[in-house]
């Protein structure tokens, strides 16, 4: 499912609503080991665009 979700993540880019949304869908989904290399993956790929977004739904994450 990480890979999924990486694909969707890099397709909705483009959309600061999308990306934030399927981010919290990623968050729901997957398991704690999963979630940190999400949380690189995404800093790495989208950090200096989306940061904020990235630090709000970690942040809300359980």
């Amino acid at each position: 499912m990480l890979e999924y979700f990486k694909l969707i993540l890099s397709k909705v880019s483009f959309d600061k609503r999308l990306f934030e949304r399927e981010l919290r869908k990623a968050i729901k989904s997957l398991v704690e080991d999963e979630l940190k290399e999400l949380k690189n993956w995404c800093y790495t790929h989208f950090g200096q665009v989306y940061g904020p977004i990235i630090d709000r739904q970690f942040v809300l994450a359980p």
